[in-house]
């Protein structure tokens, strides 16, 4: 079943990210103020909207210095552990994720084997072991059927 953005999932988003969306048509939007460091982050969820052929959800993130968009979102994983959410979408044995914080700040990975999140960290570079770990919560959520 496709996943879907209701109206519980996104309770659970602002609770972890200590933010409330205002809905306007068919896209949440919260905006998140770090004044201490000066950032301030916009996020958006456009659940099942057209893209291209396709219908699927649109996560659009605003910051000062980027746009940053994930298409076809699948999924997420919200920690109040760690004060996150990862957003994630999954093609052809690869990973793409946004990592939200709750102090208005976010990472990208895109295009991420999904081989590695079930490997040896320690057996990676440094630079690569980041996308794995970052990504790894989202593993027992992704469909296994994603051809690889």
């Amino acid at each position: 079943m496709k996943f879907q953005f209701t109206p519980e999932k996104i309770r659970e988003i602002e609770k972890v990210l200590e933010t409330k969306f205002t809905k306007k048509g068919n896209v949440y939007r919260a905006v998140m103020d770090n004044e201490s460091e000066n950032r301030r982050l916009s996020l958006e969820i456009y659940p099942d909207i057209k893209i291209g052929e396709k219908t699927g959800n649109l996560i659009s993130i605003f910051t000062t210095g980027a746009h940053i968009q994930l298409h076809f979102c699948a999924g997420f994983v919200a920690s109040d552990f760690l004060g996150e959410v990862t957003f994630f979408g999954q093609h052809a044995g690869r990973l793409s994720g946004i990592v939200v914080e709750k102090q208005a700040a976010c990472s990208v990975f895109t295009n991420v084997d999904t081989g590695l999140l079930s490997g040896d960290f320690e057996k990676l570079a440094p630079e690569v072991m980041l996308s794995g770990i970052a990504l790894s919560l989202t593993e027992p959520l992704l469909d296994k059927n994603d051809s690889q």
